[in-house]
This record gives structure tokens, sequence and C-alpha cells, in this order.
């Protein structure tokens, strides 16, 4: 990767083509990915520059739960690597919240953080910047993360807003109360909050069905 002086773009083609998918507006169910595809996904992301950008990328939109158009818009000094929280300053409605994220997700932004560094970039420029130093594209991450899917046979339909999905169902799944999962969300509205992780999975169905006992008839 070359310095923030250079005029070479590590993103792939279509970055700032601003095409409108043909698929925009339409509303897809939500599929929440297991831990063992997300790792896939990850590892997939490759070990090139723009590989561990993107892996730190994921990280923050999987373990911080965070939109899209927050975790671009972040930058270095939005990072508290010490204590594990990342400061959303627009989020929607351009409120500002601050959220947790855990220590070996740290690390892998971390990893990031001293790659941009070691390669000329400012802290006034973007958390996930191109090689020209500019905010990465929604766009380009459209692009990139169902091509991971696809070249580690996952068929779901993998996108940003998928790992925030999945991030709130780990949390709900894991015991978290919902008043923690509706702040890490930034939902202004606690109701808003139970719709969502309603939606993502009916937790107490789940567990209700989970506990019944069945005796396979021997054939």
């Amino acid at each position: 990767m070359r310095s923030a002086r250079t005029r070479v773009d590590i993103t792939q083609p279509g970055y700032h083509t601003g095409r409108v998918p043909s698929n925009k507006g339409k509303r897809y169910p939500v599929e929440v990915l297991t831990g063992e595809e997300v790792h896939a996904i990850l590892e997939a992301c490759g070990t090139t520059v723009y590989g561990i950008r993107n892996r730190a990328l994921i990280t923050v939109l999987y373990r911080a739960g965070l939109r899209i158009s927050e975790a671009l818009a972040l930058f270095p000094k939005d990072v508290d690597s010490a204590g594990c929280s990342i400061r959303v300053l627009h989020g929607k409605g351009d409120q500002a919240r601050t959220v947790g994220i855990d220590p070996a997700a740290v690390t892998v932004i971390s990893n990031w953080l001293a790659l941009r560094e070691r390669h000329g970039f400012s802290d006034t420029q973007p958390l996930f910047c191109t090689a020209t130093g500019r905010h990465v594209g929604a766009p380009y991450v459209r692009t990139f993360l169902p091509r991971l899917a696809r070249q580690v046979g996952i068929t779901k339909r993998v996108h940003a807003h998928g790992f925030r999905h999945t991030h709130a169902y780990e949390l709900m799944m894991e015991g978290i109360p919902i008043g923690i999962i509706q702040r890490q969300l930034g939902h202004v509205s606690l109701a808003t909050t139970d719709i969502y992780l309603s939606h993502i999975a009916p937790r107490q169905v789940i567990e209700a069905i989970a506990t019944r006992d069945w005796v396979i008839p021997t054939q």
C-alpha cells in the first residue's frame, strides 16, 4: 500500500461509480450468521493491506453492532482500545453514543491501526480509508461481503447489516439485558429493540419449544 500522498486506490472497481444496486429498497428476511460462518468470512479477507482493513471493518460491524454508516464514519480517535469502547458521534438521527467492544476485537482493530500508521496515514483521516486517505464507501462494502461469502461457500445473504443482526442475536442469547442491548444498538425506544430482537429470533418461543421431550419411536 502506498502513502496517503499517492493517488492509487486499493478498493475494487465500482467504488466511485455511485451505481444504485438493482435491489435497492427490497426487503429480505433476516439471516443471522453462525460464529463459524463469521470466522470463515474473516479468514477469507486474507493478509493483504486492504484485507486486514476489511477484517477490522467486519469486526467492528460484528462485535460492536454498528450500522455501516456509523462504522465508515469512524476516525482513529473514536476507538478507545484501553477502555474497550468506540465513540459513535453521528448515529441514526445524529445521536451520539458510546458502545462496548471486546478485547479480542480490539486486537483486530489495533492491528489495522498500526498498519495504517506505518503507511503514513494520520489521525485526521478516516479509520477505514482507501489508499488515497478517503472514506471507504458503502457500495464497495456491498460488493466485497457477498464475494467473501461465496468464497467460503456460505449461501446466506451476507451484508453489513447482517453482522449487526448477528451481534444483537448473540447478545440476546447470552442473556444480556434488553436495556443494554438497546444502548449498544443505539435505539431511542426500548420497544424498538424488543421488536428488533423478536424479528431476529423469538427467544421465548425457541426456549419454550426446545424444552419439549420426544421419545423417538423404534422401527
